[in-house]
């Protein structure tokens, strides 16, 4: 599941190499970041001073609306932290480019945040947990299908940030999808009073209310959050450890994958860069492993597909 990738390695990718594994549910590491990070002083600065003025969990940049949400009204530092997460987004979407070209085409630029505050022990409800083993289910609202890809970097000077996985999306469909009732075959096509909802945000939007599709909805995202919430509310789920693995990943590291397709925690870990992008279901070579796919066909043909 996990395929690293050194510098060398990288300049030696073939074409779709990296974006086939990323849709057949791999978690891509790099062992050192491959892209500019913030200066020291500036990370530094994420790490010291932002968690003294958070409002919420997270500091985050929102391209759509070219604002930062997150920090109290402390002009000198909003202005810093919102030049540092914005040249932050535009070098991960460089690497991107680059990286999975055919995967860009048509995608969706979404938040690029700051995590400061140590995953381990915080005692959220389960739902918000990110210490429970979970798939992503919507991000900005509805996906209708498209994938959540995450890009990741330990900002931690020195210690590791860990995860948890049980496995990816075929996988989990064909052991837990009966018990969390999205077992069998879906239709997954709107109806007119999801239509209806898309199409009265998508003015909204256009009014310049930019945040307005965060409150969107579809089959397949409800589902999904019902295959999300069991994993986080069954006990049975997260104790069970014959499909457990741990993985580490050390300081100044990097990774990316598509988090509707891999199921993962972070049990641990203190400071973490985080960009978020929405892959189009369309620009994907192997649009049979996503799981919008799967659920309209039962999961019939994805475990020959991940073969």
């Amino acid at each position: 599941m996990l395929a690293t990738y050194t510098r060398e390695r990288l300049r030696a990718i073939e074409p779709n190499e990296i974006s086939d594994a990323l849709e057949r549910g791999a978690i891509i590491q790099f062992a050192e970041c491959p892209l500019p990070l913030p200066s020291a002083d500036d990370l530094a600065f994420l790490r010291e001073e932002l968690p003294r003025q958070l409002n919420v969990k997270n500091v985050s940049y929102h391209p759509e609306s070219d604002k930062l949400h997150g920090v109290k009204d402390d002009a000198a530092l909003r202005e810093r932290a919102y030049r540092v997460l914005k040249s932050h987004s535009r070098n991960v979407e460089d690497f991107l480019h680059a990286t999975i070209p055919a995967l860009t085409r048509g995608w969706t630029v979404g938040t690029s945040s700051f995590r400061p505050i140590q995953e381990k022990g915080r005692n959220l409800a389960s739902h918000a947990s990110n210490e429970l083993v979970h798939v992503d289910a919507g991000a900005y609202g509805a996906t209708h299908g498209d994938h959540i890809l995450r890009f990741f970097v330990n900002a931690n000077p020195s210690a590791d940030r860990v995860w948890a996985t049980k496995g990816a999306f075929p996988y989990l469909y064909e052991r837990y999808g009966a018990a969390a009732g999205i077992g069998g075959a879906h239709s997954l096509e709107r109806g007119a009073l999801d239509q209806l909802r898309t199409g009265l945000l998508k003015g909204l939007v256009k009014l310049g209310v930019k945040e307005a599709m965060i409150v969107d909805s579809s089959p397949y995202d409800r589902l999904m959050r019902r295959f999300h919430n069991y994993m986080k509310d069954t006990s049975e789920f997260q104790s069970g450890r014959d499909d457990y693995e741990e993985l580490r990943f050390p300081p100044g590291s990097a990774w990316m994958v598509f988090t509707d397709v891999v199921s993962h925690a972070s049990i641990s870990g203190q400071h973490a860069l985080v960009n978020t992008f929405i892959v189009r279901l369309g620009a994907c070579r192997l649009p049979e492993l996503a799981p919008i796919n799967i659920l309209r066909t039962g999961g019939a043909g994805a475990g020959r597909a991940a073969s």
